[in-house]
């Protein structure tokens, strides 16, 4: 007999929570079949929402916790004294084995503390990075990481390369997924030490299932160059909030375009199923829901403002980590990775 998959949910995490999460939870449930959710927060509020969510209500178990962590707490502040906070009990669930992944829309920073402290790393894995896939001209890419190390050398970007790879793989089901580190230029002899430092290491690469590009630059995120972009934190953070603010002048450019006369009005009409289409490839909610890979546990990190659609996504990105097993996937790709450089070192020294 499987058993049966289960998601331990932060309900009191979000803008409009808990009634966004609870509304996500019972689009969800409609759509992954046997899947059991954990949600953690307020009884009495959860309670009577699901009276109106009758696919969230028969698939849910509450667990009652009136502690929240709120959108001002500081990391470190929320770790010592959040101990019973909906978010933390649910981080809890993951660490005793109790769920597959844990999900929230709450305080970006203590959920990353508390998920570091509680799920610790996988073994040779310094440090976790936030990733997320990202709408291109080719499909989908992955870019990692997207602000939790705001600094990293050579070794940290490899390593996010192999967490990269093995989302790509597994969830995006690209086979051979190619790789690009963002940098100011294509060329060899631009960019600082980390950069270069890693790419000779994946150039180097022979066993693992990728096909390294070189150096991509910021054009190409949004070109799909790459299946995977890799950076560190500080970077990919700036690029993701530029490349969603020109989506926001893209669309509001178009539409003052598109009301500025009678004759444009007209063409808005003639252009609408176009333009639908446009909308829903280029709506955030299809894409939420970033990453946290390289703990020791599964860990999604909704956006804070989105709807019950957007969360509904959220739990999907969660049940495809899970069910590809990407951990597993992430530990035998590095463990390669360190075999082939133990194996080189051996070599020039022997």
């Amino acid at each position: 007999m499987v058993e049966r998959l289960a998601l331990s949910v932060d309900a009191m995490g979000g803008d409009a929570a808990p009634e966004m999460v609870v509304e996500g939870v019972d689009i969800a449930a409609s759509r992954l079949g046997d899947v059991e959710f954990l949600l953690f927060g307020d009884e009495g509020q959860l309670q009577a929402l699901l009276e109106h969510y009758p696919n969230a209500k028969k698939a849910s178990k509450i667990h009652h916790t009136t502690d929240v962590v709120l959108s001002d707490d500081k990391p470190a502040i929320a770790l010592r004294g959040r101990r019973a906070s909906s978010m933390r009990l649910a981080i809890n669930a993951v660490g005793a084995g109790d769920a597959a992944a844990v999900i929230s829309a709450g305080n970006t920073g203590a959920l990353m503390a508390m998920a570091k402290f509680v799920l610790k790393t996988l073994p040779g894995i310094d440090r976790p990075a936030i990733a997320t896939s990202f709408p291109t001209q080719r499909g989908s890419s992955v870019i990692l990481d997207l602000g939790a190390n705001i600094e990293c050398d050579a070794n940290n970007l490899v390593q996010f390369a192999v967490m990269g790879e093995v989302f790509a793989r597994n969830v995006l089901g690209v086979q051979k997924p190619s790789v690009g580190i963002l940098n100011v230029g294509v060329e060899t002899l631009k960019g600082n030490d980390a950069v270069k430092g890693a790419a000779a290491i994946l150039q180097a690469e022979t066993h693992l299932p990728i096909k390294f590009a070189g150096f991509v630059e910021g054009d190409d995120i949004g070109l799909g160059t790459v299946d995977v972009v890799v950076t560190d934190g500080f970077t990919g953070n700036v690029a993701l909030k530029t490349a969603e603010g020109t989506a926001k002048l893209f669309g509001s450019t178009l539409k003052q375009a598109l009301m500025s006369s009678p004759l444009a009005k007209l063409g808005a009409v003639l252009a609408k199923p176009a333009l639908t289409a446009l909308k829903s490839k280029m709506d955030p909610r299809r894409y939420n829901g970033a990453m946290f890979l390289g703990l020791n546990g599964i860990w999604v990190k909704s956006h804070g403002g989105t709807d019950g659609i957007g969360f509904a996504n959220a739990l999907q990105v969660a049940v495809d980590l899970a069910q590809n097993n990407i951990n597993e996937s992430i530990k035998a790709d590095y463990g390669q990775l360190h075999a082939d450089a133990e194996t080189s070192r051996k070599a020039v020294a022997g």
